[in-house]
């Protein structure tokens, strides 16, 4: 899928507690799996308002404490999505989210559960390697703080 223009989204490691616990959502929506709360930039939206409406949306959750860990990447989605047309994939600027622990209200429509989960659980349920990759890395950034 070499056509095409890329998305501007967040991604959200979304955590909880001084020993952190990350949420993991169990997505259906294009693709079935393990991920993070993410989301896509509409227009000319401030970054803040993308992170608060994108996980108000998905999970129910508001944040505490929003870091830029400065980490940007991108991905391609393998396959034009229906709802996605002429897009071929998503860039986008990484998050550490610190949420009050609760309950969870996912999006029906994109997720069918969730999980709040260890570093080391986190990292072994989560499907994707480059969300991998990022947890890593926000795990590190919040022992470093």
């Amino acid at each position: 899928m070499s056509k095409g223009k890329y998305r501007k989204g967040v991604f959200m490691v979304v955590y909880s507690g001084k020993k952190p616990e990350y949420l993991l959502l169990n997505r259906i929506l294009h693709w079935q799996g393990w991920e993070f709360p993410k989301g896509g930039i509409k227009g000319k939206e401030k970054i803040e308002k993308t992170i608060s409406r994108e996980l108000k949306e998905e999970t129910g959750l508001k944040p505490i404490k929003i870091i830029d860990v400065k980490v940007n990447g991108k991905f391609e989605y393998g396959r034009e999505l229906p709802d996605r047309p002429g897009i071929k994939g998503q860039t986008f600027k990484l998050f550490a989210v610190e949420v009050r622990k609760g309950r969870v209200k996912i999006d029906k429509r994109e997720h069918i559960g969730y999980k709040w989960l260890s570093y080391k659980k986190a990292e072994k349920f989560l499907t994707f390697y480059v969300q991998k990759r990022c947890l890593k890395f926000v795990n590190w950034y919040l022992k470093s703080l």
